[in-house]
């Protein structure tokens, strides 16, 4: 895999900007840096992640530790994420109200269709789950609060996509099409699938797109009058999720399952 050019100005913000803070910048990529799963990375590591020089991804983890946004293991030379990220995470979660609004309706169809029903917001090219609730049968897949999962494939990243004004869409697209290169045009033909079923159902399906085994279906939540959007999916095992059971059950009822959540909304909780 070729090493990412250096992380400067133009490359984070092609249009300069005065300001625009380039190592606040620098600073929040390392810490996007840390993956799912994996506690230690190194100067090193964090690096070549980022393409950041190494002598500025010192001073850069130096400053987060002090700030408390990084630990550092002086035995084995690395840093895992501090109390510091982990604290802004909950102040995060705990602003959004529309978790406390949603969680009821549903935990009552993930109990009813025993699938993983979660609410998503985008981060970059991935959908991050602030809410996640789960059937009592056995699933085949439990993902929780924090799960990251790929805008491209998955039917939550692909309604969301669906959600969004035409230019913003155009714009993330872009930057998939960059990110996933040639993999792209594949991936591309899988998401306006996903449009066109869209425009006629109201919803999204993955079939197997993300993961062989795992089927979804997924709306978009337009909040504010499109001044954010979410998006909330119900998935499972794709031997249980037939496309007509998608279609005809799982999806009409999360688009129901939508509408309760935004009347509450409308209605101040």
């Amino acid at each position: 895999m070729n090493k990412p050019a250096p992380l400067d100005e133009e490359q984070v913000h092609p249009a300069k900007d005065r300001n625009f803070v380039t190592a606040l910048a620098r600073g929040l990529e390392l810490l996007r840096a840390f993956g799912a799963g994996e506690e230690y990375l190194g100067n090193a590591e964090l690096s070549s992640r980022t393409g950041i020089p190494r002598p500025t991804v010192s001073r850069l983890t130096y400053t987060l530790t002090q700030l408390g946004y990084l630990k550092h293991n002086t035995r084995l030379e690395k840093y895992r994420l501090g109390p510091g990220i982990l604290a802004l995470g909950y102040r995060f979660l705990a602003n959004q109200g529309i978790r406390e609004i949603a969680r009821p309706f549903m935990q009552q169809l993930a109990e009813a269709t025993d699938c993983n029903v979660s609410l998503g917001a985008s981060d970059k090219t991935s959908m991050v789950y602030i809410e996640s609730c789960h059937g009592s049968g056995p699933l085949i897949m439990r993902l929780d609060v924090g799960s990251r999962l790929p805008l491209a494939t998955t039917a939550i990243g692909r309604a969301w996509l669906c959600g969004i004004p035409s230019d913003r869409r155009n714009a993330v697209l872009a930057e998939l099409a960059e990110a996933h290169g040639s993999a792209w045009p594949a991936l591309e033909a899988g998401f306006k699938r996903s449009q066109e079923d869209y425009q006629r159902y109201g919803f999204c399906l993955s079939e197997g797109d993300w993961q062989s085994q795992i089927s979804a279906v997924a709306t978009p939540l337009i909040l504010e009058d499109g001044a954010e959007v979410m998006a909330i999916n119900c998935g499972g095992a794709s031997h249980r999720l037939s496309h007509q059971v998608m279609v005809e059950n799982l999806g009409p009822r999360l688009k129901q399952l939508a509408k309760q959540i935004l009347g509450e909304l409308q209605h101040g909780g």
